[in-house]
């Protein structure tokens, strides 16, 4: 069973990180990219961590994909004419779609898949994830909660109209 709810999350990610990537409007794209990050939670699922699921849901589907399309509101895209794709651009479409088939293909080919490996007793538990949050990541994890913070900052100044 595991297997099946497996192979459809993956088709379902798949699909929705595709037609994120290739769909003409923004906000069908953010949309198709929830689906993506949902599907995605349910691997997170599948790996005996569902607090990890939880916060791929809450943050990533939620609050950031929420942000995502308040900037595209904001920023009042307008439909851009067609353009008519280079050559050089046609030849790097299908040379990267050659690398990527053949790494799909090494990858499916590539022998017995490893053993599964014994899980803590606590893994992915609020308690472990914590700890090593805040002892061994502490540094990354204030560096970042910095950048987000320039980030915010530099988005407001961005938006405001007129002068100072």
């Amino acid at each position: 069973m595991e297997t099946l709810v497996g192979i459809v999350a993956a088709a379902t990610a798949l699909i929705g990180a595709i037609a994120a990537v290739t769909h003409r409007n923004a906000v069908v794209g953010v949309l198709f990219l929830v689906l993506n990050l949902v599907s995605l939670a349910v691997f997170y699922v599948l790996l005996s961590a569902p607090f990890i699921a939880a916060l791929q849901v809450i943050l990533y589907a939620g609050a950031i994909m929420v942000l995502f399309l308040f900037i595209i509101m904001l920023l009042d895209l307008r439909r851009e004419e067609e353009r008519e794709s280079g050559l050089l651009q046609k030849v790097l479409s299908v040379i990267g779609g050659g690398v990527f088939f053949l790494l799909l293909w090494g990858a499916a080919t590539g022998g017995a898949a490893p053993a599964a490996a014994e899980l803590p007793e606590h893994f992915g538990s609020v308690e472990s994830i914590a700890v090593a949050l805040f002892t061994t990541y502490l540094i990354p994890f204030e560096t970042i909660s910095v950048l987000l913070l320039v980030a915010m900052v530099g988005a407001v100044l961005l938006t405001r109209k007129g002068g100072r």
